[in-house]
């Protein structure tokens, strides 16, 4: 009897420390030991904020390399996406385009490989459902739940812990619009993305500019780039998921004010549409057309 109750109390203290460690180390890689997992989490707790401001693929890929080194991180996303899923969604319900979101909560995620991959999971067919993906179909239905876009990152990027925050760099919904130098204006992001055939400079991208005109910042993605140690603009398409972004008046402001150091990285190769015949120089004039002299370091 002695044995087996040294026995049953044994197993108890263990199933009560894996519930306890569940709790405050969710999420563990079960072939890690706890020590290294407690380590890890600590050393990232620790690692310098970083804000990370773009969208499309780049900048989910950028988060993806730098989630090993810092759990202080921010995306800040732009909203003037009007293409693909999002851009239907938009039209139909009227909500923000939840593509960039989607991919940086995928991106940030720690949850199972298999829920990311539902996550990104993208219909084939089907009447209304094609070209849709599960994640923007999961947010959207998630802003219906908790009442809006805002609180349904907040609370999405929970469900999938993620590490770090993503943030919208307004909650106004604004059009991308671009002036081009024979005096065409294009209206939407993906007018803007096809709109130069890359031949002649007559189609060159002059201007972009938001329309409504002066939309507010998002305050917490304001308050992200004042208190960041590094602020990272890029990778992504200059003109339709970079600049968004920089043309919200709170954002390029604090990012003026910010003493943290402004790294860009540029695109590995240029862009049709947008970019044809740029170098890096070109594509950090045009940040500093729109944004100020000296905004980059």
């Amino acid at each position: 009897y002695m044995t087996f109750a040294l026995g049953l109390i044994l197993f108890s203290i263990y199933k009560l420390n894996e519930s306890l460690i569940s709790v405050l180390v969710p999420n563990r890689n079960p072939t890690e030991s706890i020590v290294n997992t407690i380590y890890n989490q600590r050393f990232l707790r620790r690692g310098p904020k970083i804000v990370v401001i773009g969208g499309g693929t780049g900048l989910s890929t950028l988060l993806r390399g730098l989630k090993e080194y810092t759990g202080n991180l921010t995306a800040i996303v732009t909203v003037a996406d009007d293409g693909g899923s999002s851009g239907v969604l938009r039209r139909e319900l009227g909500v923000l385009p939840p593509g960039d979101v989607r991919n940086c909560i995928a991106a940030l995620a720690d949850a199972e490989p298999l829920v990311t991959k539902l996550f990104q999971y993208r219909f084939s067919d089907g009447s209304g459902l094609a070209g849709h993906s599960f994640g923007n179909l999961f947010i959207v239905a998630m802003s219906g739940v908790v009442g809006n876009f805002e609180d349904a990152i907040r609370q999405t990027s929970r469900v999938l812990a993620v590490r770090g925050q993503i943030i919208p760099s307004t909650l106004s919904n604004v059009t991308l619009m671009a002036l081009t130098e024979d005096s065409r204006t294009l209206k939407g992001e993906s007018m803007i993305g096809s709109a130069h055939n890359g031949t002649s400079d007559a189609g060159r991208i002059k201007e972009v500019y938001l329309e409504p005109h002066n939309p507010p910042a998002h305050p917490e993605a304001v308050r992200a780039i004042l208190e960041a140690d590094l602020i990272i603009l890029g990778p992504g398409s200059l003109y339709t998921s970079v600049m968004p972004n920089l043309l919200v008046e709170g954002i390029k402001r604090s990012i003026l004010a910010s003493s943290a150091p402004k790294v860009y990285i540029c695109n590995v190769a240029t862009q049709h549409g947008e970019t044809d015949g740029f170098d890096v120089s070109a594509h950090v004039s045009v940040i500093e057309e729109h944004v100020g002299k000296h905004s980059i370091n």
